[in-house]
Protein backbone atom coordinates (compact mmCIF):
# COMPACT_ATOMS: atom_id res chain seq x y z
CA UNK A 1 0.00 0.00 0.00
CA UNK A 2 1.22 3.59 -0.56
CA UNK A 3 3.11 5.23 2.30
CA UNK A 4 2.22 8.69 3.65
CA UNK A 5 5.14 9.79 5.83
CA UNK A 6 3.24 12.79 7.22
CA UNK A 7 0.62 10.49 8.76
CA UNK A 8 1.87 8.59 11.83
CA UNK A 9 1.75 4.82 11.63
CA UNK A 10 -0.08 2.87 14.28
CA UNK A 11 2.73 1.36 16.34
CA UNK A 12 0.67 -0.78 18.73
CA UNK A 13 0.79 -3.71 16.30
CA UNK A 14 4.42 -4.34 17.18
CA UNK A 15 3.66 -4.66 20.87
CA UNK A 16 0.79 -7.04 20.17
CA UNK A 17 2.96 -9.23 17.93
CA UNK A 18 5.61 -9.35 20.64
CA UNK A 19 2.96 -10.36 23.19
CA UNK A 20 1.71 -13.10 20.87
CA UNK A 21 5.23 -14.45 20.39
CA UNK A 22 5.95 -14.39 24.13
CA UNK A 23 2.69 -16.23 24.74
CA UNK A 24 3.63 -18.83 22.13
CA UNK A 25 7.02 -19.42 23.74
CA UNK A 26 5.42 -19.92 27.16
CA UNK A 27 3.06 -22.52 25.65
CA UNK A 28 5.96 -24.28 23.91
CA UNK A 29 7.97 -24.33 27.12
CA UNK A 30 4.96 -25.68 29.00
CA UNK A 31 4.61 -28.52 26.49
CA UNK A 32 8.32 -29.32 26.73
CA UNK A 33 8.22 -29.40 30.54
CA UNK A 34 5.17 -31.63 30.39
CA UNK A 35 6.78 -34.02 27.91
CA UNK A 36 10.11 -34.06 29.73
CA UNK A 37 8.74 -34.67 33.22
CA UNK A 38 5.51 -36.58 32.62
CA UNK A 39 4.22 -35.07 35.86
CA UNK A 40 1.22 -32.88 36.70
CA UNK A 41 -0.19 -33.33 33.20
CA UNK A 42 -3.60 -31.92 34.08
CA UNK A 43 -2.15 -28.81 35.71
CA UNK A 44 0.23 -28.10 32.83
CA UNK A 45 -2.52 -28.60 30.25
CA UNK A 46 -4.62 -26.10 32.19
CA UNK A 47 -1.80 -23.57 31.97
CA UNK A 48 -1.35 -24.16 28.24
CA UNK A 49 -5.11 -23.87 27.72
CA UNK A 50 -5.06 -20.47 29.41
CA UNK A 51 -2.17 -19.40 27.18
CA UNK A 52 -4.11 -20.57 24.13
CA UNK A 53 -7.05 -18.39 25.21
CA UNK A 54 -4.70 -15.45 25.72
CA UNK A 55 -3.33 -16.02 22.22
CA UNK A 56 -6.85 -15.89 20.80
CA UNK A 57 -7.47 -12.60 22.62
CA UNK A 58 -4.28 -11.05 21.25
CA UNK A 59 -5.16 -12.17 17.73
CA UNK A 60 -8.62 -10.59 18.03
CA UNK A 61 -7.01 -7.37 19.24
CA UNK A 62 -4.70 -7.29 16.22
CA UNK A 63 -7.54 -7.86 13.75
CA UNK A 64 -9.69 -5.22 15.46
CA UNK A 65 -6.77 -2.80 15.29
CA UNK A 66 -6.35 -3.47 11.57
CA UNK A 67 -9.99 -2.61 10.98
CA UNK A 68 -9.79 0.76 12.73
CA UNK A 69 -6.32 1.89 11.62
CA UNK A 70 -5.82 4.13 8.59
CA UNK A 71 -2.07 3.71 8.12
CA UNK A 72 -0.62 0.36 9.19
CA UNK A 73 3.12 -0.40 9.64
CA UNK A 74 2.98 -2.88 6.76
CA UNK A 75 0.35 -4.44 4.51
CA UNK A 76 -2.96 -5.24 6.20
CA UNK A 77 -3.05 -8.70 4.64
CA UNK A 78 0.38 -9.51 6.06
CA UNK A 79 -0.60 -8.23 9.51
CA UNK A 80 -3.70 -10.44 9.58
CA UNK A 81 -1.84 -13.45 8.19
CA UNK A 82 0.99 -13.08 10.69
CA UNK A 83 -1.48 -12.81 13.58
CA UNK A 84 -3.38 -15.93 12.52
CA UNK A 85 -0.32 -18.08 11.77
CA UNK A 86 1.23 -17.24 15.13
CA UNK A 87 -2.04 -18.15 16.81
CA UNK A 88 -2.05 -21.44 14.89
CA UNK A 89 1.30 -22.41 16.42
CA UNK A 90 -0.13 -21.99 19.92
CA UNK A 91 -3.29 -23.84 18.91
CA UNK A 92 -1.34 -26.94 17.81
CA UNK A 93 0.85 -26.83 20.91
CA UNK A 94 -2.37 -26.85 22.93
CA UNK A 95 -3.80 -29.67 20.80
CA UNK A 96 -0.73 -31.85 21.48
CA UNK A 97 -0.89 -31.18 25.22
CA UNK A 98 -4.65 -31.75 25.34
CA UNK A 99 -4.32 -35.07 23.49
CA UNK A 100 -1.82 -36.25 26.10
CA UNK A 101 -4.36 -35.45 28.80
CA UNK A 102 -7.33 -37.00 27.01
CA UNK A 103 -5.41 -40.21 26.26
CA UNK A 104 -3.97 -40.34 29.79
CA UNK A 105 -0.41 -40.56 28.52
CA UNK A 106 1.78 -41.19 31.54
CA UNK A 107 5.12 -41.91 29.88
CA UNK A 108 6.65 -39.82 27.11
CA UNK A 109 8.91 -40.96 24.27
CA UNK A 110 12.32 -39.77 23.05
CA UNK A 111 10.75 -38.56 19.79
CA UNK A 112 8.13 -36.52 21.64
CA UNK A 113 10.91 -34.89 23.68
CA UNK A 114 12.83 -34.21 20.48
CA UNK A 115 9.83 -32.60 18.78
CA UNK A 116 8.97 -30.54 21.86
CA UNK A 117 12.53 -29.21 21.97
CA UNK A 118 12.36 -28.22 18.29
CA UNK A 119 9.05 -26.40 18.88
CA UNK A 120 10.64 -24.40 21.70
CA UNK A 121 13.60 -23.45 19.51
CA UNK A 122 11.40 -22.39 16.59
CA UNK A 123 9.07 -20.38 18.83
CA UNK A 124 12.08 -18.66 20.40
CA UNK A 125 13.34 -17.63 16.94
CA UNK A 126 9.94 -16.11 16.19
CA UNK A 127 10.02 -14.25 19.51
CA UNK A 128 13.47 -12.85 18.69
CA UNK A 129 12.27 -11.72 15.27
CA UNK A 130 9.31 -9.69 16.51
CA UNK A 131 11.22 -6.64 17.88
CA UNK A 132 13.13 -6.50 14.59
CA UNK A 133 9.90 -5.64 12.78
CA UNK A 134 9.97 -2.21 14.40
CA UNK A 135 13.05 -0.92 12.54
CA UNK A 136 13.54 -1.16 8.75
CA UNK A 137 17.30 -1.54 9.23
CA UNK A 138 16.67 -4.66 11.32
CA UNK A 139 14.48 -6.38 8.74
CA UNK A 140 17.44 -8.06 7.04
CA UNK A 141 18.16 -9.88 10.29
CA UNK A 142 14.68 -11.37 10.17
CA UNK A 143 15.73 -13.26 7.05
CA UNK A 144 18.40 -15.03 9.09
CA UNK A 145 15.77 -15.99 11.66
CA UNK A 146 13.61 -17.39 8.85
CA UNK A 147 16.45 -19.58 7.59
CA UNK A 148 16.88 -21.01 11.08
CA UNK A 149 13.14 -21.64 11.49
CA UNK A 150 13.10 -23.46 8.15
CA UNK A 151 16.06 -25.58 9.28
CA UNK A 152 14.23 -26.48 12.48
CA UNK A 153 11.09 -27.38 10.55
CA UNK A 154 13.14 -29.76 8.40
CA UNK A 155 14.52 -31.32 11.58
CA UNK A 156 10.98 -31.75 12.87
CA UNK A 157 9.91 -33.42 9.61
CA UNK A 158 12.72 -35.94 9.96
CA UNK A 159 11.92 -36.55 13.62
CA UNK A 160 8.23 -37.01 12.78
CA UNK A 161 8.96 -39.53 10.02
CA UNK A 162 11.27 -41.45 12.33
CA UNK A 163 8.67 -41.34 15.09
CA UNK A 164 5.99 -42.75 12.84
CA UNK A 165 8.26 -45.48 11.54
CA UNK A 166 9.25 -46.51 15.05
CA UNK A 167 5.65 -46.36 16.21
CA UNK A 168 4.43 -48.84 13.64
CA UNK A 169 7.52 -51.04 13.70
CA UNK A 170 7.89 -51.34 17.47
CA UNK A 171 4.32 -51.70 18.67
CA UNK A 172 1.32 -53.94 18.07
CA UNK A 173 -0.76 -52.04 20.62
CA UNK A 174 -3.21 -50.22 18.36
CA UNK A 175 -4.42 -47.91 21.12
CA UNK A 176 -0.82 -46.83 21.74
CA UNK A 177 -0.31 -46.26 18.01
CA UNK A 178 -3.49 -44.16 17.66
CA UNK A 179 -2.61 -42.01 20.69
CA UNK A 180 0.93 -41.21 19.66
CA UNK A 181 0.13 -40.79 15.98
CA UNK A 182 -2.23 -37.96 16.94
CA UNK A 183 0.16 -36.39 19.45
CA UNK A 184 3.11 -36.52 17.04
CA UNK A 185 0.89 -35.09 14.32
CA UNK A 186 -0.08 -32.06 16.40
CA UNK A 187 3.54 -31.44 17.34
CA UNK A 188 4.70 -31.65 13.74
CA UNK A 189 1.89 -29.30 12.70
CA UNK A 190 3.12 -26.77 15.28
CA UNK A 191 6.52 -26.71 13.56
CA UNK A 192 4.83 -26.41 10.16
CA UNK A 193 2.98 -23.34 11.40
CA UNK A 194 6.27 -21.90 12.68
CA UNK A 195 7.51 -22.21 9.11
CA UNK A 196 4.34 -20.43 7.92
CA UNK A 197 5.17 -17.59 10.31
CA UNK A 198 8.69 -17.48 8.88
CA UNK A 199 7.28 -17.27 5.36
CA UNK A 200 5.14 -14.26 6.30
CA UNK A 201 8.07 -12.58 8.05
CA UNK A 202 10.27 -13.19 5.03
CA UNK A 203 7.71 -11.57 2.77
CA UNK A 204 7.43 -8.53 5.02
CA UNK A 205 11.20 -8.20 5.25
CA UNK A 206 11.70 -8.43 1.50
CA UNK A 207 8.96 -5.88 0.81
CA UNK A 208 10.09 -3.28 3.33
CA UNK A 209 13.82 -3.72 3.96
Amino acid sequence: MPRFPFIPREESFFGLFEQSAQNMVKAAQGLKEMVDSGKNIEGRVGEITELEHQGDTITHQIIAQVNRTFVTPFDREDIALLAHTMDDVTDFIHAAADAMLIYKVECSTPRARELADIIVQAAAEIERAMPQLRQPKELKHILQRCVEINRLENMADRAFRSAMGELFNDSTDFAHIIKWREIYGHMEEATDRCEDVANVLEGVALKHA
